[in-house]
């Protein structure tokens, strides 16, 4: 049997990463990147704004050391990976609950595409991480990364 996993976003963090602690001894990385999509509304014709929210999660050591120091609100960045849905049931409650994921596994892949806050504009490439079999980052640079097109005011969060 064959398939295809692979999801692929662009968009802007809408807080910073938040690393935690698990009772293994690992780590667990979380994201939220949202996207935005522009529509026509049939009723009015007017132009429609729709921000999608998208949570993003890693458990390799060394990307989560490259986003502990680069994935802060507001950053555009692109994400490659695996979609991942899971189920759990909260104490309590008599029906599960279920969340769909970007999984950052290894071949995932993460690339801010603007300057972090507080560039000085000397030129320093954007900061671009794969994960690896041995969970380690391989880093490289952007040679233009793409400005970013908008102004705090119009970033959805």
């Amino acid at each position: 049997m064959f398939g295809l996993n692979r999801a692929e976003v662009i968009g802007r963090l809408g807080a910073d990463v938040t690393v935690n602690h698990l009772t293994s001894g690992g780590r667990v990385a979380n994201m939220s990147i949202a996207t935005d999509e522009s529509y026509l509304d049939r009723n009015s014709g007017d132009r429609q704004e729709r921000t999608e929210w998208h949570r993003i999660v890693t458990f390799q050591p060394g990307l989560i050391d490259m986003l502990e120091k680069h994935a802060t609100k507001g950053r555009l960045v692109y994400v490659s990976g695996t979609l991942q849905t899971r189920r759990w049931r909260k104490d309590g409650e008599e029906s599960d609950r279920f969340s769909t994921e970007i999984r950052l596994a290894p071949g995932g892949r993460v690339q801010f595409l603007d300057k972090p806050n507080g560039a000085n504009g000397n030129g320093t490439p954007a900061a671009q991480a794969t994960g690896s079999d041995n969970g380690s980052v391989a880093s490289g640079g952007v040679t233009d990364p793409a400005p970013a097109t908008q102004d705090d005011d119009d970033i959805p969060f």
